[in-house]
């Protein structure tokens, strides 16, 4: 079973940056396609971007050209970068499999405000 540690949240005004990183454990990371997901409060679960394992990405249109997301196979390790960050990006956020597997880690929480 994979599991996902999730770090890097905290708190940023509007227009900053974060980078998030996850570490994954199980041998076959460099095979999956790996994805990161946001829920704020009261709302659902929702996957922001993607990418495969040769580095191919799809990202949400809500976060496109403002995140990127990002790999090191070598390390089990999935990064995102967060530009011009916007107070409804503030949500916990988890990486895992995509499509998801039921083994969530804790998130990192990001919160957006002035």
């Amino acid at each position: 079973q994979v599991r996902f540690t999730e770090s890097g949240g905290g708190l940023v005004q509007p227009g900053g940056s974060l980078r998030l990183s996850c570490a994954a454990s199980g041998s076959i990371f460099s095979i999956r396609v790996m994805g990161w997901y946001r829920q704020a409060p009261g709302k659902q679960r929702t996957m922001v971007a993607r990418i495969t394992g040769g580095g191919g990405t799809y990202y949400a249109d809500s976060v496109k050209g403002r995140f990127t997301i990002s790999r090191d196979n070598a390390k089990n390790t999935v990064y995102l970068q967060m530009n011009s960050l916007k107070p409804e990006d503030t949500a916990a956020y988890y990486c895992n499999t995509w499509p998801s597997s039921n083994s969530w880690g804790q998130g990192t929480q990001v919160t957006v405000s002035a």
